[in-house]
């Protein structure tokens, strides 16, 4: 995946996250405006993980196929503990 499609891909996992807090979400759009797509996932994984937000094994897939291209693994490894269980 080359840097540009990462603006697309964050706008998407952002879109389709947990969070809920307006300025995080907006920090996050700003930080993809101004091509800091290190950054934009960084921020978005740590509000995942701080937040203690529940997501699927199916979101923890997008994000860890995103942090594998990125050279980030260990960011998402993190979040391990906040995949929901299915029921």
């Amino acid at each position: 995946m080359r840097e540009p499609h990462y603006r697309s891909v964050i706008a998407e996992l952002l879109n389709d996250s947990p969070i809920t807090q307006g300025e995080v979400i907006r920090n996050v759009r700003e930080f993809l405006v101004v091509g800091e797509y290190a950054l934009a996932f960084d921020t978005l994984c740590e509000w995942i993980y701080e937040d203690d937000l529940a997501i699927s094994p199916a979101y923890h897939e997008r994000l860890h196929q995103l942090a594998v291209d990125m050279d980030a693994v260990k960011l998402v490894e993190d979040l391990r503990g906040q995949i929901a269980e299915e029921s």
